[in-house]
């Protein structure tokens, strides 16, 4: 199976997702894998397993696609000729968060040897079940274990994601082979008090898509001396529904409670919590935010902090290194140049 082929399998792959994200559950093509994932994990509602669907379906446009393979050399070399088993250990925070290390491992030649995770553990081997029947020389590439992935099972390098304490664990079993280990990170806001209405309602999306559980959903802003926090407010007012759904809303009594008893300062709109805070990691449910005296001295700390910042969402280019500045809005809607943790995971596949 040539490259050419891996594009045009993966291309009509993404011709189906893009289908399916517009349809229930019950019409897609996945509704038994969308209906179990739903009730398995109480975060994955439908609408959130639609979205996570379609946005793969645009990342797997032909032009995207092409546009990212473009970017490599493919020339067979000896280390090529006989794919290697990647194995990859998957996190589950939100729906198919793996895929694009599934789709980075097969479009690279090698064969893919995943562990998913227990809380999303119905998607990903449906969807490849489709690229399958797309391309059956797939087939003999793709394996889902439960097992752990070891050397025994002849897997040659591994890609592995989780918090700061499994990417140690991670270390411990895998540093010895060819690896890319990631850990937690966030994206963040950088406000200058000139943004639109518009910017701070697409913003609204970075933080609530998902009930901000991905490593890109922004879990902090930093804004301006003077800035006004009302303006943020209202702009954000109609992502007030999220508060319906039972975990998000156990989540914003519970921090809302501890903030209470230890007597912190915190602004609420029942909602969304706003919290002053110099961490990057927000709970569900909060928002930390801190404010800046200029620009520069706000980079310099940035800078500084960039082991823990997946992304910027900002109208402000971003000068930091390895970071990537996007539209807000944008946060969750990465391209397939855009490597988690500024890692290029097909240089790696492609030099195992």
């Amino acid at each position: 199976m040539n490259l050419e082929k891996r594009i045009i399998a993966f291309v009509k792959l993404g011709e189906i997702l893009r289908k399916d994200s517009h349809l229930s559950g019950e019409e897609t093509i996945l509704p038994d894998a969308i209906k179990n994932a739903s009730k398995h994990n109480g975060w994955f509602i439908e609408e959130n397993i639609l979205l996570a669907i379609g946005s793969l379906g645009e990342m797997l446009r032909e032009d995207k696609i092409r546009k990212w393979i473009s970017l490599y050399s493919f020339a067979p070399r000896p280390s090529s000729l006989v794919p290697k088993k990647v194995g990859v250990i998957m996190a589950g925070n939100i729906p198919l968060v793996g895929f694009h290390d599934f789709l980075s491992v097969l479009m690279s030649g090698n064969n893919f040897v995943g562990k998913l995770s227990s809380e999303d553990k119905f998607l990903l081997p449906a969807v490849a079940k489709i690229l399958c029947e797309i391309e059956p020389a797939f087939a003999d590439r793709i394996h889902f274990t439960n097992l752990q992935i070891n050397k025994s099972a002849n897997v040659f390098a591994f890609i592995a994601t989780g918090s700061n304490n499994s990417a140690r664990y991670f270390e411990y079993y895998f540093g010895k082979y060819p690896h890319i280990i990631r850990r937690n990170r966030n994206a963040i806001a950088v406000l200058d008090g000139k943004e639109t209405e518009a910017d701070l309602k697409n913003l609204g999306k970075d933080i609530f898509q998902y009930f901000g559980m991905g490593c890109r959903n922004v879990s902090k802003i930093y804004i301006p001396q003077n800035y006004n926090l009302d303006t943020f407010f209202s702009a954000i007012v109609d992502f007030g529904d999220v508060i319906n759904h039972n975990k998000y809303y156990n989540n914003h009594i519970y921090h809302r409670t501890i903030y209470l008893l230890n007597q912190e300062k915190f602004l609420d709109n029942n909602f969304l919590m706003l919290k002053e805070s110099e961490q990057t990691a927000s709970p569900v449910a909060t928002l930390f935010y801190e404010r800046y005296k200029s620009k520069e001295v706000l980079y310099k700390k940035l800078e500084s902090q960039k082991e823990n910042i997946q992304c910027i969402a900002s109208n402000l280019k971003s000068n930091i290194s390895n970071l990537t500045s996007v539209a807000f809005g944008q946060t969750q809607s990465p391209e397939l140049w855009d490597y988690a943790d500024g890692v290029d995971t097909m240089e790696f596949l492609l030099n195992v």
